[in-house]
């Protein structure tokens, strides 16, 4: 019966799936300049926006330890693609018909992040629980998604500015809602299995008693912040460190970082088989150390795009390694434990860019100084990896 289940469709609508995220949260960032001339919102209130998309993602990862085995993976996910539709199409309406634009925009926001919450916490399990071989290449593959439709909604939607002037960004935002309605009809199709059977999965608080449990979560922090840090602060140091327009600078900043990445989780996808995963962390650790360090160090403006780009390439591997290395450390840990590994990822992505701004806006500080204190991440990262290994090794010789 397991056999004539077509888990291609699966996993095709889980590539959807993190595309669908991509849109959710690399579009309307391109758009605050825009929504600050067209409505009048300040700079300051439109700061408040990549805040609420990522606490409300955090509140989403939260509430999933608990409801999402109950209500069921396929009822979840189907949600998580329309309301991501629903707050992309409102997003173009809502400003228009409310008296406060700005209260039109963040009810959007809050609909389409609780879409890209959902489906961080589900898509990973949903491709775990099916029959592939090679598991952790399937997941590096299926993560690389995300990177490509960062850069598919980087690079598409500048061209489309370019081509159709940024005052039609609302087509666009309809056309982006398309990918979503789509994947509705893939989701509600596809085999979906359990990731453990009923009454197996180790619960919330087995987890949270479980020492190496901790652990995990401390590396998925790390690589959630690795990651997310320079993603987000790669257009403002490309544009300051090269001195380039804005289009230039997110084409060069986040567009390459993201390119990089997916080129990385691709590869790993493809060569997975031959290579040890935890080895393959620790370099890839190792390098966005390097990486971080050169670009805040360097002197040489293209050492520090240099530096910027390759990061993405190192810091590829760390989310869906830290996903695939957790699975094997506790099989038995369920959605919870896919939904709290999502939790301390975007705990990671929030806390560290907010912590490089900060340092950065100190007496005698800049943006270089605030990456340069980033470094600690991918440091802290590499020694919980180590820290794992000797774990492992305890634990399957005893």
């Amino acid at each position: 019966m397991t056999a004539q289940k077509n888990y291609k469709k699966t996993l095709i609508a889980c590539y959807l799936g993190f595309v669908t995220q991509a849109i959710s949260a690399n579009f309307t960032p391109l758009l605050f300049l825009t929504f600050k001339s067209s409505y009048g919102i300040s700079l300051e209130k439109i700061a408040l926006i990549p805040l609420i998309f990522y606490l409300t993602q955090l509140l989403v990862d939260l509430a999933a330890t608990k409801f999402a085995d109950k209500i069921g993976y396929r009822t979840c996910v189907l949600v998580s693609q329309v309301v991501s539709a629903i707050g992309l199409v409102l997003m173009v309406f809502l400003p228009e018909w409310l008296p406060n634009p700005f209260v039109g925009i963040l009810i959007s926001v809050v609909l389409y992040s609780i879409g890209s919450g959902l489906i961080e916490v589900l898509v990973s399990p949903i491709v775990e629980a099916c029959p592939f071989e090679n598991k952790e290449g399937v997941m590096s593959l299926l993560h690389s998604f995300y990177c490509w439709g960062a850069v598919g909604v980087i690079f598409g939607s500048t061209l489309f500015f370019s081509l159709f002037g940024v005052e039609n960004w609302k087509i666009l935002a309809l056309i982006w809602a398309i990918v979503p309605l789509y994947n509705t009809f893939n989701f509600i199709n596809c085999p979906i299995e359990r990731l453990v059977e009923e009454g197996e999965s180790m619960g919330v608080r087995s987890l949270l008693k479980t020492p190496i449990f901790w652990l995990l979560i401390v590396l998925m922090v790390c690589s959630g912040a690795s990651e997310s840090t320079m993603a987000q602060w790669a257009s403002a140091f490309t544009e300051s460190a090269l001195g380039v327009s804005k289009t230039i600078g997110d084409l060069a900043g986040p567009g390459l970082f993201a390119m990089f990445m997916g080129i990385s989780r691709m590869l790993y996808g493809k060569l997975s088989a031959k290579l040890k995963l935890t080895k393959v962390m620790l370099v890839c650790g190792i390098t966005s150390i390097g990486c971080y360090l050169l670009a805040s160090l360097s002197s040489v403006p293209a050492f520090g795009l240099a530096g910027c780009a390759l990061c993405g390439l190192a810091v590829g591997i760390m989310w869906p390694g830290s996903i695939s290395v957790s699975s094997q450390t506790c099989p038995k840990g369920g959605t919870a434990m896919f939904a709290f590994l999502a939790l301390a990822g975007d705990l990671g992505g929030t806390i560290s860019p907010a912590l490089v701004g900060n340092i950065s806006e100190l007496p005698g500080c800049s943006l270089k100084t605030g990456l340069l204190a980033a470094t600690l991440f991918p440091l802290v990262l590499v020694f919980c990896l180590l820290v794992l290994r000797k774990k492992r090794k305890q634990i399957k010789n005893s």
